[in-house]
């Protein structure tokens, strides 16, 4: 049933983020939020190394994380006593849930609807994984163009696809826009042909790239890039760096590419141009994404607004709407209707960054504890991905669960963050003394000032209990 949970938090935490190294040129770097500072969630850790826990693992409970549950009454004193701190200000929503039988352990203002920042990614993901499947993939390809000698590259809607300026070794491994010209040329030149013109098809796309809610900030501040179908870098200019990000990422890839194929001797006349692929067209040359899976891990451990914001749009095509931000919100949706979860929750965006956003901590949790279940194995990649407090993640960048009584409890709660203007969240999967596999969400979104502390607070306490 949980065995295999718990065994993946333990794991994790020997091994470190699936032994990742987070190359800079797929994150989103962001610069600290605070109410007072008008600056987008998430914030990202540092590039890491291999995390190893060493006697963490030794605080991991061995059973398979059904053992008794936590004293109600104790649980209760210590959560409300905790949510009694100024910092969270005046509108919070907090549930536990037990995650075997999704029995209410502790609530608060469970179905207010409350700005969950960027604990939205914790719905984008789940629908990601359950509508288009684990092992889907997201492709870049080449095709044939109205003659022999003009060809278009098609944006798949990859935004981790890597320039010629990124650095290897990132983890998931990105698709790589050199390796998609070196394939493109070798197949030209085996038809004869050494000069082409090129042209780019980011139509996959379509509506607004900027959501409803999102500051006019967020794109020059480095928080996310507007949402194309073909883009590099995550549109960003320089890949290890937030800022600046590219006014048309689609013609930005388009010239990139145009560069590479010259240096595979393919020469490109003229200008680089939008234009639409004929269906059908003859494909030249393809790569594809790491799968959905691994692409979900790296977005809810990292907080990776640009991929949330494409696993959205994913969503929404494979659900048969437009793919766009309106598109994507009716799918999402859809999809936890499906599953049985969408009280509660209404999305206006993939990564959080909108204001409009409204999840319940009730809604939040149920569909945690939906993720940690045995009956959608396909959503494992929620649990796997979450940061583990004070090792990785938006939880490993050394300000989190490292002081006062949510120190003692690093290691021993996987969550993901949610931080907005005056809007703190935190929500994720802890095991109890006792062995006991546990969800819960801590919103609010009336913070007067920084209430990260408070929330690893509760999340210790449920740890703890």
């Amino acid at each position: 049933m949980l065995t295999t949970l718990v065994m993946l938090q333990a794991v994790t935490i020997v091994t470190g983020v699936y032994a990742v190294r987070n190359d800079l040129s797929l994150s989103t770097l962001t610069s600290r939020s605070s109410p007072t500072t008008p600056t987008a969630s998430p914030e990202e850790s540092p590039p890491i190394s291999v995390v190893t826990a060493g006697p963490v693992l030794a605080q991991l409970p061995a059973r398979a994380g059904d053992g008794p549950l936590p004293t109600k009454g104790t649980l209760t004193r210590q959560l409300t006593d905790a949510l009694g701190d100024k910092a969270l200000g005046d509108r919070v929503g907090a549930v536990v849930l037990d995650a075997v039988t999704g029995e209410r352990l502790f609530a608060s203002n469970p179905e207010t609807g409350i700005v969950p920042a960027s604990t939205t990614k914790l719905v984008t993901c789940a629908a990601a994984l359950a509508a288009l499947g684990p092992d889907a993939r997201l492709s870049t390809r080449v095709v044939q163009g109205a003659s022999a000698d003009s060809i278009v590259l098609v944006g798949g809607g990859d935004p981790t696809l890597a320039g010629p300026s990124a650095k290897p070794g990132s983890y998931p491994r990105q698709a790589s826009l050199a390796t998609l010209a070196s394939r493109t040329a070798k197949a030209l030149k085996s038809r004869g042909v050494t000069k082409v013109t090129l042209s780019y098809d980011a139509s996959l796309y379509t509506g607004p790239t900027l959501a409803p809610g999102w500051k006019p900030s967020y794109v020059p501040d480095g928080n996310v890039t507007p949402v194309h179908a073909l883009a590099i870098d995550e549109g960003r200019q320089h890949p290890g760096h937030s800022q600046p990000r590219v006014s048309d990422p689609p013609r930005f890839a388009a010239a990139a590419f145009a560069g590479l194929l010259r240096k595979n001797g393919v020469g490109v006349a003229g200008a680089v141009r939008p234009a639409r692929a004929a269906r059908g067209a003859a494909e030249l040359g393809r790569v594809d994404s790491a799968p959905v899976y691994a692409l979900v891990e790296h977005a809810l451990t990292f907080s990776d607004n640009d991929l949330s914001e494409a696993l959205a749009r994913q969503v929404a095509i494979k659900e048969g709407k437009p793919a766009s931000f309106d598109g994507a919100s009716d799918a999402i949706h859809a999809v936890l209707q499906r599953l049985g979860v969408a009280k509660g929750i209404r999305v206006y965006d993939g990564s959080g960054l909108s204001t409009r956003n409204s999840i319940s901590a009730d809604g939040l949790a149920r569909l945690l504890a939906l993720a940690a279940g045995s009956a959608h194995p396909d959503l494992r990649a929620i649990a796997s991905g979450m940061p583990i407090a004070g090792f990785s993640g938006t939880l490993g960048n050394g300000r989190r669960f490292t002081g006062g009584d949510s120190k003692g409890q690093v290691g021993l709660v996987r969550a993901k963050t949610g931080t907005l203007n005056h809007v703190n969240t935190l929500a994720g999967l802890a095991t109890t003394k006792d062995g006991r596999l546990v969800t819960f969400a801590f919103m609010a979104d009336q913070v007067p000032v920084n209430a990260e502390p408070v929330l690893d607070r509760l999340a210790a306490i449920v740890a703890r209990a």
